[in-house]
């Protein structure tokens, strides 16, 4: 059996800290990771919700003791 997209996103957030909507949607096919990250909450995750700088409209899926912001020396 697969793993599902639930568990693979998890073990992303966990093993890097971190995940975008891009990058849910290029590894794992998932085209709605603000429901996956709903769901992951609900189970009792502690995610952070992150912005880029300006311009940028997105969110990046922060795990919360990953305290450090993606975008640390990003001009």
């Amino acid at each position: 059996m697969s793993e599902s997209q639930l568990s693979k996103i998890r073990r992303h957030l966990v093993e890097r800290g971190s995940i975008t909507p891009l990058e849910a949607l290029h590894l794992y096919e998932c085209m709605r990771l603000g429901a996956r990250i709903h769901e992951l909450r609900k189970a009792g995750m502690r995610i952070d919700t992150h912005t880029p700088p300006e311009g940028k409209r997105y969110a990046i899926y922060v795990l919360a003791q990953q305290q450090t912001t993606p975008f640390a020396g990003a001009a």
